[in-house]
């Protein structure tokens, strides 16, 4: 048995999302709009300072990080994605806007208490907060102390200047995709957020409903009816809290498959993944030939056609 780790199909806020479709209290999905919040200073850790900040040492933004948005519209459409196309870039985190008196590093730089993406202040902050130890602090060493963690902000990379020119991922992106049977969805992962669980809005035939990732909002057209259904979500949407619950539920659903045979428990197996990669390989192809849509072809997946 082999399951990818998506998490965010196995979260109680996806299966509750899941059970209102399936109903068909909102007829046939239309259209869905789509927010990934990374969060500014989630953002700056990852993919300025951190281990994605370069795409030729590990992968696009898009892929890194809004695979799982990616695939989890697939598994809320439950529709082939038939045609991408996609807008972005890296916008801010360049040497261009690097303000006239800053630093290379943040510990000696003047502006370290007034710079959003300051590394003293975000990452002593945590130190100060707790709660933080296994991410992000842990990420700058394996020792969470005081001194190991001002020892890496005078000679790590998450020390750094978030203006050096260290990247080249996308701080903001949009995707655009049409599914079988006309469906359509856009979209949006940025930076400039607080660090927040997805916001969700679908859109159907006989009614509509609006997600937080914890509260779900629905109307039915016919009936009038309008209601709340509260998820279980646990903690934060951050690593640190384990996606609100949803690696929790992935665990539970592999542990279970396994000890009772019943692969139906496994969401997200490998045909699944390769879905994901694969629209997310043409929402980048579309943003590098300035958003020509591109369509699937399951033949040759890794040549798209320019439409």
């Amino acid at each position: 048995m082999l399951a990818v780790c998506h998490v965010m199909r196995y979260s109680d806020y996806t299966a509750r999302l899941k059970e209102v479709i399936d109903s068909g209290a909102i007829g046939q999905i239309a259209s869905v709009e789509h927010l990934e919040p990374i969060g500014w200073w989630h953002f700056a850790h990852s993919y300025v300072r951190g281990n994605w900040r370069r795409e030729s040492e590990s992968s696009s933004m898009l892929m890194a990080k809004s695979c799982h948005d990616i695939d989890w519209l697939s598994y809320v459409v439950d529709r082939p994605v038939e045609k991408v196309s996609s807008f972005g870039g890296l916008m801010h985190f360049r040497p261009e806007n690097k303000p006239a008196d800053a630093g290379d590093r943040c510990v000696d730089c003047p502006l370290q208490q007034t710079c959003a993406y300051s590394a003293t202040k975000i990452y002593r902050g945590f130190l100060e907060s707790g709660g933080w130890e296994q991410w992000p602090l842990a990420v700058l060493d394996s020792d969470v102390s005081a001194e190991s963690i001002n020892r890496a902000l005078e000679v790590g990379p998450y020390g750094e200047c978030v203006y050096n020119g260290q990247n080249d991922v996308a701080d903001h992106q949009v995707v655009n995709l049409q599914y079988a049977g006309g469906v359509t969805a856009s979209f949006t992962v940025t930076a400039f957020t607080d660090l927040a669980f997805r916001k969700t809005r679908i859109f159907g035939s006989g009614g509509w409903i609006e997600g937080d990732g914890r509260m779900l909002h629905v109307q039915e057209f016919a009936t009038g009816r309008k209601y709340s259904i509260d998820s279980a979500a646990v903690g934060g949407a951050s690593a640190a809290d384990g996606h609100g619950g949803a690696d929790d539920g992935l665990v539970d659903a592999f542990l279970r498959a396994v000890t009772t045979g019943d692969e139906s428990h496994l969401l997200s197996g490998p045909q699944q993944s390769l879905e994901t990669h694969r629209v997310v390989w043409l929402a980048e192809e579309s943003r590098r030939t300035e958003g020509t849509v591109v369509r699937d072809i399951p033949s040759d997946p890794l040549k798209p056609a320019v439409l």
